[in-house]
């Protein structure tokens, strides 16, 4: 007998956390040195370019990545637009939805 496992609909930038799908609010950058990292996207208080990015958050700690100030903004809003229930987004943003299963 074979074992189904329930699928849930995960959203193009959301990171599944547990079975229920719930997301964490983490964005991927990358650090100068090629480090792919997570950061938590509620701390970010300010990006600048300089010419590096640098993005400050709200403990005061600031980091250098290699993504543009841009890259960084739309990361955010995608983001963003995630926490809410039915966020704004272009029909081709509609249609990236992948099926991931919820169980190990």
């Amino acid at each position: 007998m074979s074992r189904s496992c329930p699928m849930f609909l995960l959203r193009v930038g959301q990171i599944p956390v547990g079975r229920r799908g719930v997301t964490t609010p983490m964005i991927k950058l990358t650090r100068l040195a090629g480090e792919p990292f997570l950061l938590n996207a509620e701390l970010i208080r300010y990006v600048e370019s300089r010419p590096d990015t640098f993005i400050t958050l709200t403990t005061g700690e600031r980091l250098v990545v290699q993504e543009s100030m841009d890259e960084v903004m739309q990361r955010a809003i995608e983001y963003q637009q995630t926490k809410h229930l039915f966020p704004l987004a272009s029909p081709a943003q509609q249609h990236a939805t992948l099926a991931v299963p919820s169980c190990s």
